[in-house]
């Protein structure tokens, strides 16, 4: 039995490893958001620490029904104040380490959610 497609009908992340990960086939080094929509936009962050809550307000902007949250090479939550704009909105995150973010996001997009991955892609090693 096929649970899956073999070619889904929305962006997906091709492949992945420390610091970039294949947006249907295109390697991407810089942190990134994508939706199963169909938006990329570039999310200027280079590392966590970077993070405020504008980088937050960015994502709410695109109404997804969930957004999952890449944290880098390892999981780190974030601050809550960074999640309000999210909140206002109804909108869930779940965290999880960029890796895991991206198997998540081929999964729920390929089932036809409208999810949104915010992926902190940084170098590794820093």
């Amino acid at each position: 039995m096929k649970l899956q497609p073999d070619k889904f009908d929305v962006q997906s992340i091709s492949a992945y490893g420390p610091g970039w990960v294949a947006l249907d086939g295109e390697k991407i080094t810089s942190s990134l958001i994508i939706s199963s929509q169909g938006q990329r936009l570039d999310w200027p962050c280079r590392s966590f620490a970077d993070l405020t809550p504008a980088h937050f307000e960015q994502i709410a902007t695109l109404d997804a029904e969930l957004v999952i949250f890449g944290s880098g090479e390892r999981i780190r939550f974030p601050q809550p104040v960074w999640l309000r704009p999210l909140m206002a909105r109804r909108i869930g995150v779940e965290t999880m380490d960029t890796q895991a973010a991206c198997r998540t996001y081929n999964i729920l997009a390929g089932e036809g959610r409208h999810v949104v991955a915010a992926l902190l892609l940084e170098v590794p090693g820093s």
